[in-house]
Formats: C-alpha cells, structure tokens, sequence
C-alpha cells in the first residue's frame, strides 16, 4: 500500500507528480457531421495536438514533476483476466451495445489485444471495418448503416481534469453530465480498485451516484477550503454529498465554497472563469466578477450540514476564508472586452499552478499572461492552436497526484 498515492492540500502547492492524457486517434475519429454529440465545436489536427501535448508534459517534468498517463495505469490495473474480463462487459455495457452478437464479437476483439492496446482502442472508439466479422443483423444495424461507428470515440479524455478528480488525500471519482462522457470515468474505477498504488485511496464520491459533478468545478483551495463550482455540469445535490464526505476527519476539510456560476458553455466549468495562481492572487473571467453567489457548507454534526449564503465580494471571501490581508483578481484580458471575449474563448482564465505564483499558460493568450507576469506571476507558456480547439486550458488537462504543502 502507497500511503501517499494522493496528497493535494492545494491549487499551487510545488507539483510532484500529475496524470494527463496524451491525445490519441479518438481525435481523428471526430466527424464534423458528430462533433456536437461529442461536444466538441472543431476538430484538432491530431500531429499538431500531440506535440503541444507534450510541451505541455516537458514542462512540467522541467520544473521537477513526475508524469504519468492515464491509459498506463488504466492498463496496469488490469491485474488478471477477471479484471480484464469485468472492464470490457461494463465497457460494452455503457456503450449501449445491447445486440448479443455484436457484444460478443467486441468481447473476443479486446480480449486478443494486450491491456495497453485495448484502452487505447476503447477510448480511440470502435469503427465498423475494425471488427472483422461484423455484420448486420437486426433491423436497427440497417437503420443506422450510415453511421460509422460500432461505439464512439471518447475524444475528451486528454482533459483528464473532469472524469476524477484529487481531494486532499482523496479521490472524487465523478458522475457526469454528459452519457457522452461517463465512460471515461470507467477507467478511473478500475484504476482506484484494482491499481496497486491507487487501490486504498479514499473515494470521496461515485461515479454511480445519480447527481452529476465534473472535476474542473472543483477547487482546492487550501488544506481546510474546498471550492465547487455550482455550474451547468455539477449539480447542487453532489456538492451537498461531496461536502459530507471531505468535511469528515480522515480527510479533513473545514469548509466548502459553493460558487454559483452561470449554467452556459461558456461558463463550462469553475476553473474556465476562476483558478489560483499564488497564495493571494486568482485569474478570473471579468464578465462575471459580480454574478457570484457564493454559500458555505459546514458540517453541523457528523451527517448534517450547515449552508449559509455569503453576501460578500469575492475578494472578501477569499480574505475571510484564506486568512489574507489582500486578494489580487487579474481579469483575463485586461480591461479590454475585445481581448477577454476572445481570450476567454482560449482559456485564458485556466491556468496550472505547478508552484506558488508559478504556472503554465497557453502561449495564445498573450495579453493576459502579462497582466499576470505584470503582477508578479512567472508564466510558462506552452502552444495551444489545436489542443484549444477542445475548449479547455491547461488545468484542465492535468490531474495533480502529489503536490508539497504550501
């Protein structure tokens, strides 16, 4: 048993290790005639997207980080055929393949891959021409004979931010908003039963819970202050659950922020308007420094909660709560309503913390990164013209695992 598998106290704690995906061939099985059932609005050239991926990845191991990828630990908590045996029927499951044949033909196709391949391909997504004796059967097959796919791609995994997510020493393995999604929360089950570094992890929420909740609303703020975002992909009732759990001893949380967002997608998620670049300064969205509500979660007792609204401004909240004499909000674009429209739209506000007022940032969002260089902040910039175009920054594509105490 590693008994610091997972240890984030903070946003900005020194980074020692952090999971991320590397895009894979699921982006080149996005067809613009499907691109919003896989909500995404473009289409990334593959090539391009793996080489800003990895500078992304070079970078933090750069500044002392390990780097480790979602499919290696998927594949590595495949401990035995049973286990192997289990993923793939609830793959098959979740991917609605109800028609026996069909199923029992992906069943033999990932059984004779090696575990690395299968979660490659399971991601990836299955073509029709992929599985050799695939045939059309039933009056559904003839129906759907212009679709090309026998289960979809699962493009939006190398935001590997939102289908779990790290909370003090524990895991928040999530529901989420989207079927389109909740199969990449599949290979974090398996990670955090089966892994031998990751299988005595506390799991602080279920992906089998009815409610939905994503990682990128959540935010944590110091050892004792947890923030979530109330927004359109995570749900009141799943911060109420949430709050429960982290808010017990053995994880140890005092409070929770509940920060009502606008339920858009533009406001996708909390850390797309607000994030944490050192122990007094925040990035934020300048369209919605007034639109918060913002409420505390305390626990009353060892099942109920305490919830009061805090009528106060952000800055103050965060004063009260961070026990700061000062909070610094450095508005993505500036003053500008030009350049935070459009910066925005590239996540400027989404930015990760690897040290105190140390973060990477995408290099397109150049008039933010000196505001933020301006007031004091070093900024790491990596490309971003195709890995953006999935409308997500460079916190969301990173799952921290260990990071120092501040």
């Amino acid at each position: 048993m590693n008994l610091d598998a997972i240890k984030v106290q903070s946003e900005i704690g020194p980074l020692k290790k952090v999971l991320i995906q590397r895009p894979g061939k699921e982006l080149e099985n996005l067809m613009p005639e499907y691109i919003d059932r896989l909500l995404f609005d473009d289409i990334p050239y593959l090539k391009i997207a793996q080489e800003e991926h990895d500078s992304l990845a070079n970078t933090a191991r750069e500044n002392g980080a390990e780097v480790v990828y979602l499919n290696d630990l998927a594949a590595e908590s495949i401990i035995d055929e049973q286990v192997k045996d289990s993923l793939i029927s609830e793959y098959i499951c979740e991917a609605e393949i109800l028609e026996e044949n069909i199923a029992q033909e992906l069943k033999e196709f990932f059984k004779s891959m090696s575990n690395k391949d299968m979660i490659s391909k399971m991601i990836e997504g299955i073509r029709k021409n992929d599985v050799k004796d695939y045939t059309k059967r039933h009056l559904k097959d003839f129906l759907d004979d212009s679709y090309p796919f026998i289960v979809d791609p699962i493009p939006n995994i190398y935001f590997s931010r939102d289908p779990f997510c790290t909370i003090g020493k524990g895991v928040c393995i999530n529901k989420m908003f989207s079927v389109t999604r909740n199969r990449e929360t599949l290979f974090a089950k398996y990670i955090f039963k089966y892994h031998p570094d990751y299988k005595n992890v506390p799991i602080v929420y279920n992906r089998d819970y009815k409610s939905s909740i994503e990682g990128g609303d959540v935010l944590v703020l110091s050892s004792d202050l947890l923030a979530v975002g109330v927004s359109q992909r995570t749900q009141p009732r799943s911060i109420e659950i949430l709050a429960k759990r982290v808010l017990k001893d053995d994880i140890g949380f005092k409070k929770v922020l509940a920060i009502d967002i606008p339920k858009t997608r533009s406001f996708m998620h909390l850390d797309t308007v607000f994030t944490m670049v050192d122990k007094d300064k925040f990035t934020i969205h300048p369209n919605i420094k007034n639109d918060f509500k913002v409420m505390s979660l305390e626990l009353k007792d060892n099942e109920n909660l305490k919830i009061s609204e805090d009528n106060d401004s952000l800055e103050n909240i965060l004063k009260k709560n961070l026990n700061l004499d000062k909070v610094t909000l450095i508005k993505c674009g500036g003053d500008s309503i030009i350049d935070a429209a459009r910066e925005q739209w590239n996540d400027g506000s989404n930015t990760f913390a690897i040290a105190p007022g140390k973060v990477i940032a995408y290099s397109r969002n150049y008039v933010t990164n000196k505001i933020m260089e301006d007031a004091g902040i070093e900024v790491l910039t990596i490309p971003s013209s195709e890995l953006s175009r999935g409308r997500g920054g460079p916190r969301c594509m990173t799952m921290p695992l260990l990071r120092e105490n501040v």
